[in-house]
């Protein structure tokens, strides 16, 4: 089984703005590119860097949520501020409790999150016996660069079985 710990974290809350991903849930490679597709526009046309601007620290998130029966994909910072009137943007609350937590490092930011939920959804939680994702808010986090890679975590919040 892949590398993972069980965390247990205080609630927090993270701002975000997001996009709504309009493939298939068990469409992974579009569901990705949605993301990429996301990730890089955001980037390109300065939110990002407007979500940076009212951080707290450091960290930048990739939130997926299902909200209102859409499936919601956030790029968001943990703030006590927000950006006002940005259309899709989103307080996420995330509950205290026992998270599943998978580290990794990768190129980019878009591959990092690719990489954790592949091995997060793909490995861990389809193998765990103990504990299961029964649904809410979900995060990979990115918590910094080393040696020219992306590093950082994925956080599923979980329950025991």
């Amino acid at each position: 089984m892949a590398n993972y710990t069980l965390e247990e974290k205080d609630d927090f809350i993270v701002f975000g703005l997001g996009v709504e991903l309009k493939s298939h849930y068990t469409d992974f490679a579009g569901v990705n590119k949605e993301k990429v597709d996301f990730w890089q526009e955001i980037s390109e046309d300065g939110t990002l860097d407007k979500l940076k601007s009212i951080a707290s620290n450091d960290y930048i998130f990739a939130v997926n949520e299902a909200v209102n029966n859409k499936m919601m994909h956030y790029a968001g910072v943990m703030t006590k501020e927000t950006i006002p009137a940005e259309e899709n943007s989103r307080v996420i609350q995330f509950p205290k409790g026992q998270y599943l937590v998978v580290k990794g490092e990768a190129k980019t930011a878009g591959e990092l999150n690719i990489q954790l939920a592949g091995i997060a959804f793909g490995q861990v939680l389809a193998e765990a016996n103990d504990f299961a994702y029964v649904g809410g808010p979900n995060t990979t986090v990115q918590m910094g660069q080393r040696d020219g890679l992306v590093i950082g975590e994925m956080w599923i919040p979980v329950v025991k079985k």
